[in-house]
């Protein structure tokens, strides 16, 4: 049974189930695997709890938001 698992920041309920449905439903596609056995899980984490380039994401969000105002 295909396991799919995504880390991201924060998503809407929404966004949640287009993505599980999206990823299950190419992954069946290029699999050749029916969708029923596919299992999508998705992690979210806080934008305080990652970063990039020594940056935690609420920062390099807040710093991209004064720069493009």
């Amino acid at each position: 049974m295909p396991y799919i698992s995504v880390e991201s920041g924060k998503l809407t309920d929404e966004q949640k189930e287009n993505l599980i449905q999206r990823l299950t439903e190419i992954s069946s596609e290029i699999m050749n695997v029916p969708k029923e056995f596919f299992t999508v899980t998705i992690k979210e984490l806080s934008d305080k709890s990652f970063g990039i380039g020594g940056k935690t994401i609420d920062k390099i969000k807040a710093d991209y938001s004064q720069k493009n105002k």
